[in-house]
This record gives C-alpha cells, sequence and structure tokens, in this order.
C-alpha cells in the first residue's frame, strides 16, 4: 500500500482530524465516501471518509464511527495507504516515493553512496535521505543530479557537485 497522508491531530470535539498530506492528488485521495487505510495492531483498518474539507491546504477528514475527540485522539500519527493499484499513473521522469526508497545510489564512477531511506519535501523541492557509511546524505532529487532513475532494479546513478557528499563527513 501507497501512503498518501498522515494523521495529524484532532480537530474539533466531534471528531474530525487534520492530515498532513504526503500525495500529489490530494482531491484525488481526500474525497467524501472515499476509502483509506491504516494499520493497527498487526491490522489492516478500512477508514470511510465521510466529509472532507480543505483548510490552508489540508484535509479535515470525518470519519465514520469517529465521532469524538477521544476517538479521533486514537489515530493520531497513523499513516492513510491506498492500494498501489489505486495509484494514479505518472507521466515519464516522475516516480512515487515508495518506488526510490531502497534505491541504490552510486556516483558515476562506480561509488557506492548508500541506500535510499526516504524522500524529504522542503519548500516544493524534493531530497533523497540516503543512509550512507558515513551518516545521512540529502541528495537533491533534480535531474542534473540523479542522472539515471531505474526505480525497478532500485538503482540510481548520481553527479554529485564537488562537496556534496562531504557535507555530513565527521
Amino acid at each position: 500500500m501507497a501512503v498518501v497522508g498522515r494523521i495529524a491531530r484532532t480537530h474539533g470535539n466531534r471528531g474530525q482530524v487534520i492530515v498532513d498530506i504526503a500525495t500529489d492528488f490530494p482531491e484525488q485521495r481526500f474525497r467524501a465516501g472515499g476509502q483509506l487505510f491504516v494499520a493497527r495492531s498487526g491490522r489492516v483498518e478500512p477508514l470511510t471518509l465521510t466529509s472532507v474539507r480543505f483548510h490552508r491546504d489540508r484535509p479535515v477528514i470525518g470519519i465514520a464511527g469517529v465521532d469524538t475527540m477521544n476517538a479521533a485522539e486514537a489515530l493520531r500519527g497513523l499513516e492513510l495507504r491506498i492500494p498501489i493499484e489505486q495509484l494514479t499513473p505518472l507521466p515519464a521522469g516522475a516516480y512515487y516515493h515508495h518506488d526510490l526508497v531502497g534505491c541504490a545510489v552510486q556516483t558515476r564512477s562506480g561509488e557506492t553512496v548508500g541506500t535510499v531511506r526516504a524522500i524529504e519535501r522542503a519548500g516544493g523541492a524534493a531530497r533523497l535521505v540516503v543512509a550512507g557509511k558515513r551518516g545521512e546524505i540529502l541528495i537533491p532529487l533534480a535531474a542534473e543530479i540523479c542522472t539515471t532513475i531505474d526505480s525497478a532494479a532500485k538503482r540510481i546513478v548520481i553527479d554529485p557537485p564537488d562537496g556534496l557528499l562531504d557535507l555530513n563527513e565527521p
């Protein structure tokens, strides 16, 4: 399943929650009557959205069966997911985060940099969070730096600018 958001906190006293978005298609993923899934206590549970409105670009959602602040608080921090089959096809050169996590990163000369642990967004720009032998390395997800991305082979080749890989040197 693919993550499309995370429940940030409760909103009001009627069981609504505010969601931190993790999708480029929030209006498609967060709509009344839609179904999302959470993992709790080792089980995957469906959640049906009863209401959705956007406030400051974040969805405020109501969930069937969650009608008190305490019930909503129990959902705080849970990731909202959808089955991968429901993902919108992306154009060439665009990738879902889960496609890049786990990719081996190496330089054009073949030097192993590490493995993509996560994707981070800051001000609209995305960065690969790479677990390297010298610690965490942040690599801008830009075509000039990430010259080859083969998500099927779980491999990314980079052409880093001088000093990029040395930023986290001890």
